[in-house]
C-alpha cells in the first residue's frame, strides 16, 4: 500500500473546496469506498461538495439515506437523469479548487501505462485513450471544456481517477497517485533538502526509482548522512522530485539521483531539477557537470541543455565505476 503523507500534503488542501463527481452505475459499484475517502477529506478539514446522477427510483433510496447519514459535512448534489452529467459538473455554481471525476478507468498513453498528469496544451493534443472511461460519451470534448475552465481559471486542477478502494486518499496524499491529474498552475521551486519530513518524501522517491531499474539503491540511512548535497524540486510546497551533487574535485561535480514523483512525470520537473541545478553549482564555483544514466527519457533533455555524450579521459576513473552507462558531460 502507498505510503500517505498526510501532514505534508494537507498544507495545500485544508480549508479548500473539492468538488467530486461520479456517474451512478460507478456509485453503486463502489459506495463504500467513495463515502469513506469523503469522509477522509473532511477529518482533514477539507471542504467537499459530491455530485451524482443517481436516478430517483427506490432501489436507489437506500443510497440516498446513507449519503445524508454519512456526508452530513458534504454538499451532496443530485443530477437530473436527463442532463448532461459532464456539462453540469463543469458548470456548478460555486468555486472549487480542484474537480475528481470517479471513472472506471484512468487516461492511458501510448505505451499502454496510466498518464500520471498534463497540461491543458498537451491534455488537448490527445495522445492517449480513454478506454471504457465515459462508455459511449465523446469524452475529447469533456477534456476541451475541462482545458477550457482551467484557463480561464474557473478551476485550478482537474482530477480523472479510477473509483475503488482509497481511490481518492492515495491520489491526494501519496507520491504515486492513482489517476490523471490536468492542471496549468503549478508552483516550482528548488532548495536544498531541509527538514525531516523532506527527507522522508526524497527518500520514498528515490525507492521508487530504484525499484524502476533507474537508480543504484540510496537508503534513508545514506540520504539522512548525505542530506547537505540533496536538493529538491517542490510543487506548491510538496516535494515532488530531487537531485544530488557530487563533488569529484575542486572544478568538477556530478548530478546524481535525479529521482521524479510518479505522479508529476511528464510536467517539465527534470528540466526544473537540471536547470537549478546548473545555476547552483555556477554559483558554487565549479566548471564542470557530470551526469551518468542510461535512462532513455534524460538523454534529449541532457542535450537540449548543452550536455555532451562523451566520457573525457579526466573522468575515466568514475567512468568505470559504472560501466556501460552514459555519461554526459557539460563545461560552466
Amino acid at each position: 500500500m502507498p505510503k500517505l503523507y498526510i501532514k505534508e500534503y494537507q498544507k495545500a488542501l485544508v480549508g479548500k473546496t473539492l468538488l467530486i463527481a461520479c456517474r451512478e452505475g460507478i456509485l453503486r459499484d463502489h459506495f463504500s469506498h467513495i463515502v469513506e475517502d469523503i469522509r477522509f477529506l473532511d477529518r482533514q478539514g477539507v471542504h467537499t461538495i459530491f455530485l451524482h446522477n443517481l436516478s430517483n427510483r427506490f432501489a436507489n433510496q437506500k443510497h440516498f439515506t446513507r449519503l445524508a447519514f454519512k456526508l452530513f459535512n458534504t454538499r451532496v448534489v443530485r443530477i437530473p437523469s436527463d442532463r448532461d452529467f459532464y456539462e453540469c459538473v463543469l458548470n456548478y455554481p460555486a468555486r472549487v479548487s480542484k474537480i475528481i471525476f470517479l471513472e472506471r478507468k484512468y487516461l492511458i498513453g501510448p505505451n499502454g501505462l496510466r498518464i500520471n498528469s498534463l497540461s491543458t496544451q498537451k491534455a488537448r493534443q490527445g495522445n492517449f485513450t480513454y478506454g471504457d472511461l465515459i462508455g459511449n460519451l465523446n469524452f475529447k470534448r469533456v477534456i476541451e471544456q475541462v482545458c477550457q475552465k482551467i484557463e480561464s481559471n474557473e478551476i485550478e486542477r482537474v482530477h480523472i481517477l479510477p473509483a475503488g478502494k482509497h481511490t481518492i486518499k492515495h491520489e491526494l496524499f501519496t507520491i504515486e497517485g492513482t489517476g490523471t491529474l490536468i492542471a496549468n498552475n503549478f508552483v516550482e521551486t528548488f532548495e536544498p533538502l531541509r527538514t525531516d519530513e523532506d527527507l522522508q518524501m526524497v527518500s520514498h522517491i528515490l525507492t521508487i526509482c530504484h525499484k524502476e531499474g533507474y537508480l543504484k539503491l540510496r537508503s534513508r540511512q545514506y540520504v539522512e548522512a548525505h542530506r547537505q548535497n540533496f536538493f529538491t524540486a517542490k510543487i506548491d510546497g510538496i516535494i515532488v522530485g530531487c537531485t544530488e551533487k557530487l563533488p569529484i574535485d575542486e572544478n568538477a561535480v556530478e548530478l546524481g539521483a535525479l529521482a521524479i514523483s510518479t505522479k508529476f512525470r511528464n510536467q517539465q520537473i527534470g528540466l526544473l531539477l537540471i536547470r537549478s541545478f546548473i545555476e547552483e553549482m555556477e554559483k558554487q564555483g565549479y566548471k564542470t557537470i557530470i551526469s551518468l544514466t542510461n535512462n532513455p527519457k534524460l538523454k534529449d533533455l541532457y542535450l537540449s541543455l548543452g550536455f555532451e555524450e562523451k566520457s573525457p579521459a579526466a573522468y575515466r576513473r568514475r567512468q568505470e565505476q559504472s560501466p556501460g552507462v552514459t555519461m554526459y558531460h557539460r563545461n560552466l
